[in-house]
C-alpha cells in the first residue's frame, strides 16, 4: 500500500501516524525502554518512512532519503518522542489519581529494608 503511486505521500503519512504508530506503541507507557528496543523502533519507523517517501531521481541517479532528511520531513516527531510524551501523560495521570487506588499504592511504595550486598550465596557454599 505504501508503494502505491495513486495515494499521495501526505495520505500515506497520515495513515502511518493514525494507524501504524498506535499499534506499534500499544501500552508503551509501562515498557522498560532499553537501547535495543529503541533501535528496533527507530529502524522500523525509518523502513516505513522510506516506503512512503520512495527513492528520488536526482540528475539521473536514484537515491533514498537519509535518516536526517526523514527526520526533517516528519519534523522530529519520531516514535520515541511519541512514547516519551505518552509516558509523561501516564505519570501525570498517576499523580492526579486518589491514593486508595492499587497502582497509586504501588507507585508510592517504599521498600522496608535493603537487599543484602554482594553476590548471592551459591548452593556449594551453603552445604560446606
Amino acid at each position: 500500500m505504501f508503494q502505491c503511486k495513486l495515494i499521495s505521500k501526505i495520505a500515506k503519512l497520515k495513515l502511518h501516524c493514525s494507524v501504524i504508530r498506535p499499534v506499534v506503541t500499544y501500552a508503551c507507557e509501562i515498557w522498560t525502554i532499553k537501547e535495543t528496543i529503541t533501535n528496533r523502533l527507530m529502524v522500523f519507523e525509518r523502513k516505513v518512512l522510506r516506503k512512503i517517501f520512495c527513492p528520488n531521481n536526482e540528475k539521473g541517479i536514484w537515491r533514498i532519503k537519509t535518516n536526517h532528511e526523514l527526520d526533517k520531513i516528519i519534523k522530529h516527531k519520531n516514535i520515541l518522542n511519541l512514547i516519551r510524551a505518552q509516558r509523561l501523560g501516564w505519570l501525570g495521570h498517576i499523580e492526579r489519581v486518589q491514593g486508595t487506588r492499587r497502582f497509586k499504592a504501588i507507585y508510592c511504595w517504599k521498600p522496608i529494608s535493603r537487599r543484602p550486598t554482594g553476590n548471592r550465596k551459591t548452593k556449594d557454599t551453603l552445604e560446606g
